[in-house]
C-alpha cells in the first residue's frame, strides 16, 4: 500500500519550501497527508502513526503525527520544533519545514524559513486571515521570499463553500499585494480528507485550479544572478601532513555565490592579500570548478595568511566592508535588547562584538509595514537596528544573497541567540 520512496533524478531541481499559520490551521496534517496520498510514505512508518494515535486516545488515523516528533508535539497535538521532511515525485524533489503556528515559537519559524524558497501559509477556513497569518506572510517578505501558496484549510467544515473561499482569498491577497511578492496562489483544501492536496476534489467542483501537489511541482524558482559575487567562506583550514598533499593548506568551507574555478584570480578578506586558485578538492578527488552551494577545500597558489572567518572573494567584485551596520533583526529572547551592552554577532563564519546603537523603528505586523512608535523591543518583534562593531564585517545586502547578508546576536554572558537579522 505504501511505496518505498524513490530517489529522484540528479537533474531535478530541488523545492524547499516551509509551511506557516496558525494554531491547529492544519500545517502537520497538510504534509502527512501530501506524503501519504502520494506513495511516500514506508510501511513501518505508518504502522508507527497507527500505533502512536490509538495510544493518544485518537479515533481516526492521525496524520500530523508524521511530522510532529517530540513527545510534547504529540500529546498536545501542536508543533514545537521545526520538522523537515524529504520526499521526491517523477517531477521534482522536496524538502519540507513544518513551522510551528504558536505565536512564542515565531523564531523557530524564522529558522526553518530563512533556507525556503516558497512558503506555504495555512488558513483555517474557519477564522480566516488572522494577525499570526500577516506576521507570518511579513516574516517570508522579509526573508526573500517570493512565492507564496495560500492553503484555506478545512473546507469540509464549511461545507465546501465557494463564498468562504472566495471573501478569504480576496483579503488574503490584499494582504500579499502590498508586499510584492513574484508569486500568489490560493488553494482550497481539506487536508484530513485530501480534497485539493494530492487529487483534486469532487467536493469541490467550482474550483478548476491546480492541486497542492501539481502547484508546488510547477513552482519556477529563478535564483539571482551572482556570477560575479564569488563568496567563499573559510569554515576551517586543512593541513594534512602527507606526501600526497606535499603539507599545503586547505581551505574548506560551502560556497556562499558565484563560480570559483582553478586558475581564478582571488582576494582573501580581510588581510585583501591576492593570489589564485591553484586546486579545488571535494572527497572524490580534484575539480575543476565549484559552485553556489558545494563544499570544497580550496588550495591558493601562494602561502598567506588565512584561517576561519576570512572570506576568499572574487577580484571584480568586493563585498561591503564596515564597522556601522544596518539591519532588521526579528528578536528571540525574553529580555529585551539593551543599548551599550556587548552582543556577539557572527555572519557566516566571521566573528566579532558588538552594540547596539539604536533602534529605528519598530514594524507593525498588522499593517504589514513601519510605523509603530513603540521602540520597546520584546520577544517576536521585528525591528530596524543599527550596530557598531569591533572590528569591520565584510557583507553583500541580503536582498542579494541570503548567505553573507544574514547574521545573528549571540548573548556573550549566556551564549543565548537572542536575534536574526538581514543585513540591509
Amino acid at each position: 500500500m505504501y511505496n518505498k520512496v524513490s530517489a529522484a533524478p540528479a537533474n531535478r531541481k530541488m523545492l524547499r519550501f516551509i509551511t506557516a499559520g496558525g494554531v491547529d490551521d492544519g500545517k502537520s496534517t497538510l504534509i502527512g497527508r501530501l506524503l501519504y496520498d502520494s506513495k511516500s510514505i514506508f510501511e513501518d512508518q505508518m504502522e508507527h502513526i497507527v500505533r502512536s494515535g490509538k495510544r493518544l486516545g485518537r479515533r481516526e488515523t492521525d496524520l500530523s503525527l508524521l511530522t510532529d516528533g517530540l513527545r510534547a508535539e504529540r500529546e498536545q497535538g501542536i508543533t514545537i520544533d521545526v520538522a523537515y521532511r524529504y520526499f521526491s515525485t517523477p517531477k521534482r524533489k522536496f524538502i519540507i519545514a513544518d513551522a510551528p503556528g504558536h505565536v512564542q515559537y515565531t523564531r523557530n519559524m524564522v529558522t526553518g524559513a530563512s533556507t525556503a524558497d516558497a512558503a506555504v501559509i495555512l488558513v483555517n477556513s474557519q477564522t480566516g486571515a488572522v494577525e499570526q497569518t500577516a506576521r507570518h506572510l511579513f516574516i517570508v517578505s522579509l526573508l526573500g521570499i517570493k512565492h507564496v501558496v495560500f492553503c484555506i484549510n478545512k473546507m469540509d467544515i464549511r461545507k465546501w463553500s465557494e463564498e468562504c473561499f472566495r471573501e478569504t482569498e480576496t483579503r488574503l491577497f490584499n494582504m500579499a499585494n502590498r508586499l510584492y511578492f513574484a508569486e500568489t496562489v490560493c488553494i482550497p483544501i481539506s487536508a484530513k480528507y485530501g480534497d485539493n492536496v494530492v487529487d483534486k476534489s469532487a467536493n469541490m467542483p467550482w474550483y478548476r485550479g491546480k492541486t497542492f501537489l501539481e502547484t508546488i511541482e510547477d513552482i519556477n524558482i529563478k535564483k539571482d544572478d551572482t556570477s560575479c559575487k564569488k563568496r567563499f567562506p573559510v569554515q576551517t583550514v586543512i593541513r594534512p601532513d602527507t606526501e600526497e598533499y606535499n603539507c599545503r593548506r586547505r581551505y574548506a568551507g560551502m560556497v556562499a555565490g558565484g563560480t570559483f574555478r582553478r586558475g581564478d584570480a582571488i582576494v582573501v578578506l580581510p588581510s585583501m592579500q591576492k593570489s589564485k586558485i591553484k586546486s579545488i578538492d571535494v572527497f572524490s578527488g580534484n575539480i575543476d570548478e565549484c559552485t553556489e552551494g558545494e563544499s570544497v577545500a580550496i588550495t591558493l597558489e601562494d602561502d598567506i595568511d588565512v584561517s576561519r572567518g576570512c572570506m576568499i572573494v572574487g577580484t571584480d567584485c568586493l563585498p561591503s566592508a564596515s564597522y556601522n551596520i544596518n539591519a532588521v533583526i526579528c528578536w528571540f529572547n525574553e529580555r529585551p535588547p539593551k543599548y551599550g551592552v556587548r552582543y556577539v554577532v557572527r555572519s557566516n563564519t566571521n566573528e566579532t562584538r558588538c552594540i547596539i546603537k539604536g533602534i529605528n523603528c519598530k514594524f507593525n505586523v498588522n499593517t504589514l509595514g513601519m510605523g509603530s512608535s513603540d521602540n520597546n523591543i520584546v520577544m517576536n518583534d521585528i525591528a530596524d537596528i543599527d550596530i557598531i562593531t569591533a572590528k569591520p564585517l565584510f557583507f553583500d545586502s541580503y536582498t542579494k544573497n541570503r548567505t553573507t547578508g544574514s547574521l545573528i546576536l549571540i548573548d556573550e554572558a549566556t551564549n543565548e541567540t537572542v536575534a536574526a537579522g538581514m543585513i540591509s
